[in-house]
């Protein structure tokens, strides 16, 4: 399901962008599309993570990718809507209910997945990530091919018809999981100060890659003049480093939990560094070459993997230290925040990068979306030397007591 849906998110990138400026959008609104996608799968994430209990985990998986493919589907069909304010409307109302449907599913998914296999969520869900990985590989150069060879209704009602294939497959295998309704909402897990920086960690990984989503392909046709078939392939670099990684990093955070943090601290400041040199940025001096910038997007799926995958099992085990209790009710709230915040990134890094992309131009805009990914990996790094300080402070008279303790049961025995 993560395979054929995250193809079927994907395939947008190589040739949308430049079939909704033929019927008149501008590139801020063109961001604003595929940024509306992330702000209804915010708004969901959140009241699905909360009733997940009370719809049922299974239900809301098969429901939520029944709706996602028969809507895919029907993107393919927008090019005969009429140009200008109609079809601006009907591209908006289409991504807002893929988005609220895959938000169900994607919900669902990750508490199904962290209730099957509660002592290894991150090497599970990092293994996962190999196909959503995949699913964004595939999804641009396929979308690209079939969009060059067949026209633009095509790959939507090809990767549509996929999703609606994975129905039958996950009626049968996927498990019911029943609980209990929990007591604890969202606003006391965020409000976790370990939870609320790592949500800000999420939003700007998920903003780093929403940015690219509507005007990297601009800047590779404009600036190497490539057909759409190859632009799909730019992309190629970021994903499949990605799904590569993915798994490295989840078992690695499985292992060694106590290495999270320096996962999450050194993937967001090489994360910085890859948007400062992806235009280049101009003050750099860089000439721009289309090598530099497949390695750039190389470098950059290997600190995403670094830094996203950690986050969950990162958010659970703080939520079981704060007092949540163990169940399908909190992997729903984690996965709904989890969820939320990713969401918000994509709302914002879409919207951002078509701004600043037509205001500045790619590098620029490239290099600002780097000082927000450097703004997070610093301040990351600081939460965690000051919870170290805090600790080892707090530990001290814990020893000098045990020491007296340990004094006065001597002195008693030499009596």
């Amino acid at each position: 399901m993560n395979l054929s849906s995250m193809m079927a998110y994907s395939i947008l990138g190589p040739f949308f962008p430049k079939e909704a400026e033929k019927k008149g959008v501008s590139d801020t609104t063109i961001g604003m599309i595929f940024g509306c996608y992330a702000l209804f799968d915010l708004l969901s994430s959140l009241v699905f993570g909360k009733y997940l209990v009370y719809i049922g985990a299974k239900f809301m998986f098969i429901a939520g990718i029944f709706v996602s493919g028969g809507v895919t589907i029907l993107f393919g069909v927008l090019d005969q809507v009429p140009d200008g304010p109609i079809f601006i409307t009907m591209c908006f109302l289409v991504r807002i209910v893929d988005a609220i449907s895959f938000s169900a599913a994607i919900t669902a998914s990750d508490s199904i997945l962290a209730k099957a296999f509660p002592n290894n969520v991150a090497t599970v869900l990092g293994s996962l990530e190999v196909f959503s990985g995949l699913g964004l590989v595939l999804g641009p150069p396929l979308g690209g091919f079939l969009y060059q060879s067949f026209g633009y209704k095509v790959p939507f009602i090809f990767l549509g018809s996929i999703v609606l294939l994975m129905i039958p497959l996950n009626i049968c295998i996927l498990p019911n999981y029943e609980s209990d309704p929990g007591e604890h909402s969202f606003w006391k897990l965020v409000t976790v100060p370990k939870v609320g920086f790592i949500s800000f960690v999420i939003i700007s990984f998920s903003s780093c890659f929403g940015f690219l989503d509507p005007i990297l392909s601009l800047f590779v046709l404009q600036k190497f003049d490539l057909p759409a078939g190859y632009v799909g392939l730019v992309f190629l670099g970021l994903a499949l480093s990605y799904a590569i990684s993915s798994p490295l990093f989840g078992l690695l955070s499985d292992k060694m939990p106590h290495r999270r943090k320096w996962f999450l601290v050194f993937g967001n400041l090489i994360t910085a560094g890859c948007y400062m040199l992806l235009g280049p940025a101009p003050v750099l001096h860089i000439e721009s070459q289309l090598w530099l910038l497949v390695l750039i997007l190389v470098i950059n799926g290997i600190s995403a993997g670094m830094s996203v995958i950690p986050t969950f099992p990162e958010i659970l085990s703080c939520a079981y230290e704060n007092g949540f209790e163990e169940g399908l009710s909190t992997l729903g709230l984690v996965s709904g925040l989890f969820g939320a915040m990713w969401s918000v990134g994509a709302f914002i890094g879409p919207m951002l990068g078509g701004f600043l992309y037509e205001k500045i131009g790619f590098e620029w805009a490239a290099a600002i979306q780097g000082v927000w990914a450097l703004i997070s990996g610093l301040a990351m790094g600081l939460f965690y030397l000051l919870e170290h300080s805090r600790r080892r402070r707090s530990s001290k008279p814990q020893n000098i007591i045990c020491t007296e303790e340990e004094q006065t049961a001597l002195l008693s025995d030499e009596i």
